[in-house]
């Protein structure tokens, strides 16, 4: 999708991308920021704490290892990330990624420790400290807010699906991330990684430039090790977006491969959570625990039988050979600093065998963009109006959180309105005529498009860059721009969508991305693990002031 065309047409503005051109950059005055923002215009240097943490850009293996020999205890790995978040995140150059930690994280902890003396080992994920996005409930001390100062105090009744299988596998659930407000479905003119609750995130290798939406904590949370992985949600780019913006591995699954109950919804055929980490190897260890059917979400049904029970087994350094790789032709050239990356991403999977073809998807998908916008308007009136009828919020209905943020807009909305909102709660139902057609076009078209340019070139997967590098936070103007992006083809038919590190345009990270079939998660990510283990282009952020020339 022509995002330049499409983010000024008022549709999904930074809902998916947040790709900004290097030129004309500045940062925001402290008048035009929120409090806590303030602060990391003026940071110079790298903080001294960065480069000096002991569980810096350690994989979950890694953990996991040090936990078995008697080396580090769960309480111990928690107890540093927590450390670390209070030095970097609420001091320093105050990231601002992560809302609150969980009071109970310690005790969690601990409690795994026992287990583990015990004998009982839970899996992989046993004892390790993962972030949440605050749009994923928690039954727990933790407020669930969609950074909506109308569900401040929330408290879920009972976790969301993916967390009760998070605490299954042995996870110690660490604490909510921020993330752009509503999941940047409240304005055409928002910014991504602000919401009401917490203010505005930051990218975590250059302070000023925005940390993409919307599970921009999450994404930040994880490059800046204040976690061993998180978990953020996507409808149309949120989690691959951050994650190339923040250097990491993003894991948009096949929509029903994670179950969506107990996530404050946006879109009911393109929501989906899904893994944010510093390697292809730990989101594989992330997914597989995660995924499953759940008789809450009809969209689960669709995926009986259809996860892998253990996504590491598809990592092999020679997935790549072989197999035919379709390249998005209209991110081969143009002015974005991320073209000469992709061109050379291109040559390391030639490298490793694979056969790079040509192909126009965009051309196909780009013409979908309002019927998209107008599914999500539909679909999020709907959803939201079902989450919040059950709910311990203040506000139960979408009519009542317009009527909040008006009565309160000082501080609820002191930089942008609520405009999508308002469209969206003048809607009809899901049996509206003008629904059903926008949903045929926009999920029928873009499956339509994504499976023709695979079977006629016989691809096992399309390639592109994930997105440009990120501009400036912009807290009057809100996102703009433009550059090369691929998130909408995969959120559209509800496919999936992996992201990998494939370089850096003046210290800001780019993603690589890859598109397949429906379900095909594993091989997708076997052919980013081989392209990760020859380019090895993840590297830790250095919390840099403005960037300057």
């Amino acid at each position: 999708m022509n995002r330049r065309i499409f983010l000024r047409q008022g549709s999904l503005t930074g809902l998916s991308l947040s790709v900004f051109s290097l030129a004309g950059c500045s940062s925001p005055s402290a008048e035009q920021q929120p409090a806590e923002a303030a602060a990391a215009a003026a940071n110079p240097e790298t903080a001294p704490e960065a480069a000096d943490f002991a569980l810096l850009e350690l994989t979950l293996a890694e953990l996991q290892a040090k936990m078995t020999h008697g080396e580090m205890t769960s309480r111990g790995i928690t107890e540093l990330y927590l450390n670390r978040i209070q030095s970097l995140d609420k001091q320093g150059p105050r990231l601002n990624a992560v809302l609150l930690t969980n009071p109970a994280a310690l005790d969690l902890a601990h409690a795994l420790d026992q287990e583990r003396k015990e004998g009982k080992i839970r899996g992989p994920l046993h004892g390790i400290p993962i972030l949440l996005k605050d749009n994923i409930d928690t039954a727990d001390q933790q407020p669930t807010t969609a950074g909506s100062l109308a569900l401040a105090g929330h408290k879920a009744k009972q976790d969301a699906f993916i967390v009760q299988k998070l605490r299954a596998a042995g996870a110690v659930v660490l604490g909510k991330t921020n993330l752009s407000e509503w999941a940047n479905f409240r304005s055409t003119r928002s910014t991504s990684g602000w919401s009401s609750v917490g203010g505005q995130t930051k990218n975590p290798y250059i302070l000023d430039r925005t940390p993409s939406g919307s599970s921009a904590g999450s994404g930040a949370a994880a490059s800046a090790s204040f976690c061993a992985a998180a978990i953020g949600t996507e409808t149309d780019g949120s989690i691959v977006s951050p994650a190339s913006c923040s250097g990491l591995v993003g894991v948009k699954p096949t929509v029903g491969l994670w179950s969506r109950t107990g996530i404050i919804p946006i879109s009911a055929t393109q929501d989906t959570a899904g893994p944010m980490t510093r390697t292809v190897h730990d989101a594989a260890l992330l997914l597989g625990p995660l995924a499953g059917p759940d008789p809450r979400d009809p969209a689960t049904k669709a995926g009986t039988g259809k996860a892998a029970p253990d996504y590491t087994t598809f990592l092999k350094t020679d997935a790549l050979k072989g197999q035919r790789l379709g390249v998005e032709k209209g991110h081969l050239t143009g002015s974005s600093e991320a073209v000469p990356l992709l061109l050379a991403a291109l040559e390391v999977l030639k490298a490793q065998g694979a056969t790079i073809v040509e192909v126009e998807v965009e051309k196909l998908t780009d013409p979908l963009g309002q019927a998209e916008y107008d599914v999500l308007l539909y679909e999020f009136k709907d959803g939201v109006n079902q989450y919040l009828a059950t709910a311990n919020a203040g506000v139960k209905t979408l009519a009542d959180v317009i009527k909040f943020n008006t009565e309160h807009k000082d501080k609820a909305m002191p930089f942008f309105q609520q405009e999508i909102l308002e469209a969206s709660q003048k809607l009809g139902d899901l049996k509206t005529p003008a629904y059903l057609a926008a949903l045929k076009k926009s999920q029928g078209g873009a499956r339509a498009a994504l499976d023709g340019v695979l079977q006629k070139n016989r691809l096992a997967a399309i390639v592109a860059i994930t997105n440009a590098p990120a501009r400036c936070i912009d807290l009057i103007n809100g996102d703009s721009g433009g550059g090369p992006g691929f998130s909408s083809p995969a959120a559209m038919a509800g496919y999936p969508h992996v992201t990998v590190p494939m370089g850096q345009a003046h210290g800001l990270p780019v993603g690589l991305s890859f598109v397949g079939a429906p379900w095909q998660e594993g091989p997708l990510l076997g052919f980013a693990y081989a392209y990760e283990q020859v380019s090895k282009k993840r590297a830790a952020p250095q919390f840099k002031g403005p960037f300057v020339g």
